[in-house]
C-alpha cells in the first residue's frame, strides 16, 4: 500500500472515530461520574502517548517551556473543550453536542476578527458566518422541548461554553507557536487537560460515594483512549503529511453526520427533517468559511 492510500485510509479513520466519541462518551458517563470519566480518559491517553514517545527516544528535547506552552491550550481545548462535552452529554443527545460542535470553525472566524485587527474578511466568509448562525438557529428549532427543561438546557450551554474554549486555545496554538513535536504537544496537552477536569470533578462531584466503573463505562474508556484519542490523532496528523490541509479538513464535515447517525442507530435519538435541514445549512456554512479563506489565500499569493 503506497503512502497516498494509506494518507486516505488514515483520513477515513479519523472522519469514522472522531464522529463516534459523542455516542462513546454518552454510554461511558452514563455509568460513572462524567468529569472523573473524561480526566481519566485523557490522563491516560496523554500519558500513553507520552510514554510511546519516551520509549521511542523522542523526549530528549523535551524542555519545561515545551510543556508550559501547552497547558493553556490544554485547558482550553480539554478541560472546557471536549471534556465538559463528556458532562453536557449525559443531558443531550450526542448528536445535537456534535451539531453544536461543528460551529467550531465559524466560531473561530468570529474570535479572530475581533481579537485580530489583521483578519479580514471577504463575502463567502462573511455568507458562511451568517449560514452558521441560521444553522444554530434551526438546531435550537428543533430542540424547543430539551430548552425547556432546565438540565438538558444546562447541557446544551455547557457544550456551547465548551465551543468557545476550544476555539480560544485553537487561537492561542496559532499566536505561542511551538517547535516542539505535535504527538509531544498532544501529550500533554491531554494530560494538563484531564488533571483540569479531576480538579472540576474535586468541585462538583462526591469522590466519597464512587460507584465502581461498569463493563459498558469501561469499554467506552478503553475505546475513547484506543481509537478517539490516540489512533484518530496519529491519524490525522499522518493525513495533513501527506494530503492537502483542505482535503482534511472534510472531517469536520462527516464528524457530526457519524455522530448522529450512530446516536439514531444506536441510542434511538431522534432525526427531524429539521435536524437534517440544520446538518446542511450549518455544514454549507462551514464550507463558505473554509472556501472563503482560500479565495484569500490565493489573491494574497498573487500580490
Amino acid at each position: 500500500m503506497n503512502s497516498t492510500i494509506k494518507a486516505y485510509v488514515a483520513l477515513g479513520l479519523v472522519c469514522f472515530f472522531w464522529g463516534t466519541t459523542y455516542l462513546a462518551a454518552r454510554i461511558g458517563v452514563a455509568g460513572f461520574p462524567a468529569l472523573i470519566f473524561m480526566g481519566i480518559r485523557n490522563v491516560l491517553a496523554g500519558t500513553l502517548l507520552l510514554g510511546f514517545l519516551a520509549l521511542r527516544g523522542s523526549s530528549r528535547a523535551w524542555t519545561w517551556a515545551d510543556m508550559k506552552l501547552q497547558i493553556i491550550p490544554g485547558l482550553c481545548m480539554i478541560t472546557f473543550g471536549t471534556g465538559i462535552v463528556g458532562w453536557a452529554v449525559k443531558y443531550i443527545p450526542s448528536g445535537l453536542a456534535a451539531l453544536l460542535c461543528s460551529m467550531i470553525p465559524v466560531l473561530t472566524i468570529m474570535i479572530n476578527l475581533a481579537v485580530r485587527k489583521d483578519q479580514k474578511i471577504n463575502w463567502q466568509i462573511f455568507a458562511g458566518m451568517l449560514l452558521g448562525l441560521c444553522g444554530v438557529t434551526l438546531i435550537f428549532g428543533d430542540n424547543l422541548d430539551l430548552v425547556n427543561n432546565p438540565e438538558t438546557l444546562t447541557g446544551i450551554i455547557v457544550v456551547l461554553i465548551s465551543v468557545v474554549s476550544w476555539c480560544f486555545g485553537g487561537l492561542y496554538t496559532q499566536i505561542y507557536k511551538s517547535k516542539s513535536d505535535s504527538f509531544f504537544n498532544a501529550g500533554v496537552q491531554m494530560f494538563a487537560g484531564g488533571i483540569g477536569l479531576f480538579v472540576l470533578s474535586a468541585f462538583n462531584e462526591d469522590w466519597s460515594h464512587l460507584p465502581a466503573m461498569n463493563l459498558t463505562s469501561f469499554a467506552a474508556l478503553i475505546y475513547l483512549i484506543v481509537f478517539g484519542s490516540i489512533l484518530a490523532f496519529a491519524s490525522y496528523l499522518y493525513a495533513m503529511s501527506k494530503l492537502p490541509a483542505g482535503l482534511v479538513s472534510i472531517y469536520a464535515y462527516i464528524n457530526p453526520l457519524v455522530a448522529i447517525l450512530l446516536g439514531f442507530l444506536i441510542l434511538g435519538e431522534k432525526i427531524t427533517w429539521f435536524t437534517v435541514l440544520a446538518f446542511i445549512v450549518t455544514m454549507s456554512g462551514v464550507y463558505m468559511v473554509s472556501f472563503g479563506y482560500k479565495v484569500q489565500k490565493r489573491k494574497l499569493e498573487l500580490v
